[in-house]
C-alpha cells in the first residue's frame, strides 16, 4: 500500500508525500482512545440479519464464535462504524473509525466499491483475517477474501492495519481514505490485536452496506 500525509506547510517546505490520500479537515492530535461505542446494544447501529448471517458463518466455518469484527460502510467515514460484536454478550463491545478507498478519485463522491486489482478500492464482502506481520506501517493482519466481492483482497495486498491518520474520536469531516485497505487508528487496533491474536479459531471481518 501507498500512502500520502495531509497537505500542511512547515517553514515554506512541503512534507513528503507517502502512499495514503488524506483529507485537508483531518485532526493531527488526538486525546487519549475511549471506544466510541462501548456495551450498546446491537440494534443501534447492526442490523439484525446481518448478525444472524455473521453468526451462521462463523458456527458454520470454524470461525471465532464469541466475537466478529462487523464494518458498515455506509455510514460516513467521519463516525464509527467498526464494530466489535460478541455474540455471547449479544452487544458491541467496541468500535472505531475505518477508511475506506480512494478508487483513484481522490474524495470525489459516490464511493465505488469493487473487488478489480490496482483500482484503490474497498471490497465489500468477508473475510478472514489472517497472519500478522510487521511492515511499513507497523503491525499489520493478511486479509483473505471469502466472497466473489473480495477474492482479490489476498493479492491486492488488502490487510487490516492501523496509521496515524484516522483519529480515535468521531468528526463530523470525513477522514483519511486508503488504497483499499480497511485502516484503523493506532490505539483501536491495539484492541483488536487482542482478540485477534488470543483467538484460537480465525476472527471473521465482514465489510458491507
Amino acid at each position: 500500500m501507498k500512502w500520502s500525509p495531509p497537505l500542511k506547510w512547515l517553514s515554506g517546505i512541503t512534507i513528503i508525500v507517502f502512499c495514503f490520500i488524506f483529507s485537508t479537515n483531518i485532526p493531527t492530535r488526538t486525546k487519549s482512545f475511549e471506544p466510541a461505542v462501548s456495551e450498546i446494544e446491537s440494534p443501534a447501529l447492526i442490523n439484525a440479519s446481518k448478525l444472524a448471517l455473521a453468526r451462521q458463518y462463523v458456527i458454520k466455518n470454524g470461525y471465532n464464535a464469541e466475537e466478529c469484527f462487523l464494518a458498515d460502510m455506509s455510514v460516513p467515514s467521519g463516525a464509527p462504524r467498526f464494530y466489535v460484536y460478541n455474540f455471547t454478550k449479544e452487544k458491541i463491545v467496541a468500535s472505531g473509525l475505518v477508511t475506506h478507498g480512494h478508487c483513484n478519485t481522490f474524495g470525489i463522491l459516490p464511493i465505488r466499491y469493487t473487488n478489480t486489482p490496482n483500482s484503490n478500492c474497498t471490497s465489500l464482502g468477508k473475510y478472514k483475517i489472517g497472519k500478522k506481520y510487521y511492515g511499513r506501517f507497523g503491525l499489520a493482519y493478511k486479509l483473505h477474501g471469502l466472497d466473489s466481492t473480495n477474492s482479490n483482497a489476498f493479492k491486492r495486498y488488502i490487510v487490516l492495519h492501523s496509521h496515524e491518520c484516522v483519529p480515535d474520536e468521531a468528526s463530523t469531516d470525513e477522514i483519511c481514505q486508503s488504497e483499499g485497505c480497511p485502516t484503523v487508528s493506532i490505539n483501536f487496533l491495539k484492541k483488536l490485536s487482542v482478540i485477534i491474536d488470543n483467538s484460537s479459531k480465525p476472527v471473521l471481518l465482514w465489510m458491507y452496506r
